[in-house]
């Protein structure tokens, strides 16, 4: 079971930017394809942006297309969430987590999360 650790949020102010980090323990990171979610106050998480093992996929809600990019580092067994433009409604704990790219499914645990605040 890979373990999951994710960093880099904060307060930020709207229309800035942050970048979020995410750790993942074991030697086979460049077989796991990755994502990003977020959680609102509220019961449901929502998917916000999927990486293919090789990094050569992509895909984001439509929220945040054109202001977020995902990438990775296998080499250093990190997973990126680079956040620009942000808005309030982008305020969330955010999650990364192991999926299958093509499907959707959830494949690891949750880590901690990171707070991201934005304030308008």
């Amino acid at each position: 079971q890979v373990q999951l650790v994710e960093s880099g949020g904060g307060l930020v102010q709207a229309g800035g930017s942050l970048r979020l980090s995410c750790a993942a323990s074991g030697r086979t990171f460049s077989t796991y394809d990755m994502a990003w979610f977020r959680q609102a106050p509220g019961p449901e998480r929502e998917f916000v942006a999927g990486i293919s093992m090789s990094g050569g996929g992509t895909r984001y809600t439509d929220s945040v297309k054109g202001r977020f990019m995902i990438s990775r580092d296998n080499a250093k067994n990190t997973v990126f969430l680079q956040m620009n433009s942000l808005k309030p409604e982008d305020t969330a704990v955010y999650y990364c987590a192991r999926i299958n790219y093509a499907s959707g499914a959830l494949l690891s645990s949750w880590g901690q999360g990171t707070q991201v605040t934005v304030s308008s």
